[in-house]
């Protein structure tokens, strides 16, 4: 069973769109707002989005680019936009594929199919081994010489965040934005917990080991080496 997200503000195209793609076999998430299609990727396990370009409190292509940060999803691009430079930059930016309404759902149900697809058979590495440190993104685990340990959901996303760009060091706001898509100003507090639980978690599950370090004055960096 392939899972979507459908994502868009017409509540009738959405409706039917989740009938159809339902009656064939897919689990299907919706979202009619930028902030709830960004959660639910965050937290469901999912195979393709479908996501309209015009939403009521951020487009489809900020989106796709906060996505893009975190996964390598398919997406598909919904849009009643025809011009060119609407499709190249929807495909620029990491789109998959660019819809135009009034479209055939039949047609977009094969596009999707076809994209989760060859997705599948180019699958990217979904476990990242760090020495006896793994981080399995599909899982979402993380596990020290075999021995896990659960983290909650923003403090994975923090870790593995930190740990797709080893070595690298990330500011505050560079961190914040990518894990939890505002300003930073709205919670600063809440990064430096979220590190600070990363770390003791990770000091647990691997003693002596110092894998997020804090480079004074710039912000933190995941050390390989620990």
């Amino acid at each position: 069973m392939y899972r979507v997200l459908l994502v868009d503000d017409d509540r009738a195209l959405l409706d039917a769109n989740e009938a159809y793609f339902a009656d064939h076999g897919y689990l299907v998430h919706r979202a009619e707002t930028a902030r709830d299609a960004l959660a639910i990727l965050r937290g469901a396990k999912l195979d393709c989005v479908v996501l309209d370009v015009d939403l009521p409190d951020q487009d489809g292509f900020q989106v796709c680019l906060q996505a893009r940060k975190y996964s390598s999803i398919p997406i598909v691009f919904l849009s009643g936009y025809t011009e060119e430079e609407s499709r190249v930059r929807g495909l620029t930016i990491g789109g998959d594929d660019y819809v135009t309404k009034p479209f055939s759902v039949t047609e977009l149900e094969l596009r999707v199919r076809l994209r989760i697809q060859r997705h599948q058979t180019a699958q990217p590495l979904t476990v990242l081994d760090f020495g006896p440190l793994s981080i399995d993104l599909s899982r979402r685990a993380v596990s020290y010489e075999g021995r896990e340990l659960e983290f909650s959901r923003l403090e994975f996303d923090v870790l593995s965040y930190l740990c797709l760009h080893p070595g690298r060091t990330f500011s505050y706001g560079e961190l914040y934005a990518g894990v939890w898509d505002e300003p930073i100003q709205a919670g600063l507090h809440n990064l430096q917990v979220n590190i600070a639980k990363v770390r003791q978690k990770l000091s647990g599950l691997a003693p002596g080991r110092n894998y997020i370090r804090t480079v004074r004055g710039k912000g933190y960096l995941f050390d390989p080496e620990g």
